[in-house]
């Protein structure tokens, strides 16, 4: 049995990763929004934590953990002239701060494991180059470049990698998906014409916590229906 930190464990991506990690035997500690309900907790045997800060780490955390998934983002798609600098920066607080403290605060315990290992996320957009996506794809660019940085200098103790997916079905996604007409329109422009599922992205983060991915780090991995290299 591994243990594995998933920040944003309450919806979407992260929540299914933490099921999955905890439905194959291992122990999840999942933080979660303040606003979400968590009727699953005991189902699940995994332990919901309010914060991450550095007095929980040393209290309640184990002396080891295994892997470490860095889920919260934000989808803001506005023509670029319509967002202000202040929005970049609040993005930019939650998607690339937020990881970078969480990651130091447990670094200590993450080199105490034999096959450690971090999930990071981007977005298809970064590389593509998608109209209206400058505010994400902003952030989740200085996510990629992270991941190789960290990859870089933890190797060859601790893995990092980062899956980049085209649009999910899951609540942040939701209202890009709230019609019929909605979702045929965005599962066209995939070349495997569906929507992505957060089965379908936390199958890639089981696969790259595990010790099947033992020789793989440093990558970005485009799970996105072709949507990157297909035209």
């Amino acid at each position: 049995m591994s243990n594995y930190i998933v920040i944003g464990a309450s919806s979407g991506i992260g929540k299914k990763v933490a099921q999955q990690l905890s439905t194959s035997g291992h122990q999840v500690y999942g933080t979660y929004c303040k606003n979400e309900t968590h009727s699953e907790q005991n189902s699940l045997q995994y332990n919901y934590l309010n914060v991450l800060d550095e007095n929980l780490v040393m209290d309640f955390l184990p002396e080891h953990i295994t892997g470490v998934v860095y889920c919260p983002g934000s989808i803001n798609l506005r023509p670029f002239e319509r967002i202000k600098p202040d929005d970049f920066v609040t993005d930019y607080k939650l998607q690339v701060i937020g990881a970078i403290k969480v990651l130091q605060t447990v670094l200590p315990k993450l080199k105490k494991s034999e096959n450690a290992s971090i999930v990071l996320f981007s977005t298809v957009a970064v590389q593509s180059g998608l109209a209206f996506h400058s505010q994400v794809a902003a952030s989740k660019g200085a996510i990629e470049g992270l991941t190789k940085a960290l990859a870089a200098e933890y190797a060859p103790l601790i893995r990092v990698n980062c899956i980049a997916p085209s649009l999910t079905d899951t609540p942040l996604a939701a209202a890009l998906l709230n019609s019929e007409q909605k979702r045929e329109a965005n599962a066209l422009r995939h070349p495997l014409k569906k929507i992505g599922t957060a089965t379908d992205i936390a199958n890639m983060a089981e696969f790259l916590l595990s010790e099947k991915a033992s020789w793989i780090t440093g990558q970005i991995f485009h799970v996105d229906g072709g949507m990157s290299t297909i035209k």
